[in-house]
């Protein structure tokens, strides 16, 4: 099971949805990076369960307890450790799953790969619930992109089958009021009222023991241009790599995407005019990357999330042990629509992709020396009383 991403900037993930713990290495970051664990966390229970009726009702705090590399609020170079523990599991739930597998889950794909080794229960290493050490990693490349100038930012751009659409971003310059807008908004959308008509489309579903999904929109403003590779280490195949990783992300797309198949050339064509002595272009169908490499436009791309596949609802399965048809009707803890919680993550796969790109390139610039005050914080915390 490779779970390891990143070229200069590695990020291994470790753990399964109901192991006692999961976690996440990294590798490669900088040292010197300043991170606010207080700001980390917040940014983490934007993805945590149970925070509202449109998410699965199982409660985990979401803390992570780092192990190295973190010391006085600034990264040491080395590598950086952090473990989340697992405290509300109810593997029971899952016990049938490893003869009766879920439609639209990995979960007959996993027993035929791993002979029915694997862990069944919660989704095993297959869970959604990996994606909180990614974004542990992700949060601490945020506030690494942060202080040179990058910022991303994600809201839902369109959910279920009816395709309930939120305001695009800006897709040239950063716009303030749309970052707060999708902070402060019932579900991550730029629109309100996009987003109560979202939430009551989700509860819907769940009230009629199905699942919806949606789109997520991601935009990093800031990224200076020239930064990426031809052909396969492309800032395209970076994100889209770990984008990829999520589980039930079924499909990426940057600018105009898809759309773009039914343009002519010199309608997508991004034109280009001096501003300040800079090439700038005026429009961005090409998502602030071209050839692999960066434009100087946002950086801005989609993913497409499925249906939750556990859903109450009776379906049609297969009786492995049996070797016959069988009926699931899922039991257990389930999102309706993992669309809002994922939104996070899709911040955090693009900042670590970036990130680990500009590092790669030399690009990301060295830390200033410790001062006396730093030297002292590093002192005093190095000789932390044992617990």
């Amino acid at each position: 099971m490779a779970s390891t991403i990143g070229n200069a900037v590695k990020v291994s993930i470790f753990g399964e949805s109901h192991s006692a713990a999961i976690g996440c290495t990294v590798d490669g970051l900088p040292a010197g990076v300043a991170v606010d664990t207080a700001r980390l966390q917040t940014f983490l229970d934007r993805r945590a369960p149970g925070r509202d009726a449109t998410a699965t009702a199982r409660r985990e705090a979401d803390a992570p307890r780092f192990l190295s590399g973190l010391v006085g609020g600034r990264t040491t170079g080395a590598p950086l450790a952090a473990l989340i523990e697992n405290t509300n599991t109810r593997s029971g739930d899952y016990a049938e799953l490893a003869r009766v597998p879920r439609p639209g889950h990995a979960d007959f794909p996993a027993h035929a790969r791993y002979r029915g080794w694997q862990d069944v229960a919660g989704g095993g290493h297959f869970s959604g619930r990996l994606t909180a050490p990614l974004c542990v990693a992700g949060g601490i490349a945020l506030q690494a992109l942060e202080q040179v100038g990058v910022r991303v930012v994600a809201h839902i751009s369109s959910l279920g089958p009816e395709g309930i659409a939120d305001e695009p971003l800006n897709p040239l310059a950063e716009d303030p009021a749309q970052r707060a807008a999708v902070l402060a908004n019932p579900l991550p959308c730029v629109s309100a009222e996009a987003a109560e008509r979202m939430r009551a489309r989700i509860l819907a579903a769940k009230s009629d023991l199905d699942s919806v999904g949606g789109t997520i929109e991601c935009a990093a403003y800031g990224m200076p241009a020239g930064v990426g590779d031809p052909m396969f280490e492309g800032l395209e195949n970076r994100i889209a790599s770990i984008a990829f990783g999520i589980p039930a992300v079924k499909g990426v797309e940057f600018g105009a995407g898809f759309a773009a198949a039914r343009l002519t050339g010199s309608q997508n064509n991004d034109a280009y005019r001096m501003a300040d002595g800079v090439p700038r272009p005026q429009t961005n169908r090409a998502g602030g990357i071209l050839g692999g490499i960066s434009t100087g436009a946002p950086v801005l791309w989609r993913m497409a999330v499925k249906p939750t596949p556990s859903i109450a609802r009776e379906q049609r399965s297969v009786d492995l042990e049996r070797g016959c048809d069988a009926a699931l009707s899922v039991r257990g803890r389930h999102d309706p629509c993992i669309v809002p919680r994922a939104v996070p993550v899709a911040e955090a796969t693009c900042a670590l992709a970036l990130l680990d790109a500009l590092v790669e390139e030399g690009r990301y610039p060295a830390s200033e020396p410790a001062g006396p005050a730093a030297r002292c914080a590093l002192r005093a915390a190095a000789f932390r009383p044992a617990r």
